[in-house]
């Protein structure tokens, strides 16, 4: 969304394949971009979670089989 090209400091916002000079715009566009990165933030870290919680999740169920295997089902 914001990148910052290696050959200037100005940061640029790509948004729809289009390119705007982020200093250049009004304050609540630039306060709209900033929430835009904080939700894309908080989306990876709690994607991240979820991706921690299915490994422990897949973990026990392996576990529960495993103590299983020695008990006759009903």
């Amino acid at each position: 969304m914001v990148d910052q090209s290696s050959n200037s400091q100005e940061p640029i916002l790509t948004f729809e394949g289009k390119r705007y000079d982020l200093k250049n715009l009004p304050k609540d566009i630039k306060e709209l971009v900033k929430g835009m990165q904080v939700a894309d933030t908080q989306l990876r870290m709690h994607e991240d979670t979820l991706k921690v919680l299915a490994i422990g999740r897949q973990t026990m169920a392996t576990q529960l089989n495993e103590k299983l295997k020695g008990i006759k089902p009903i």
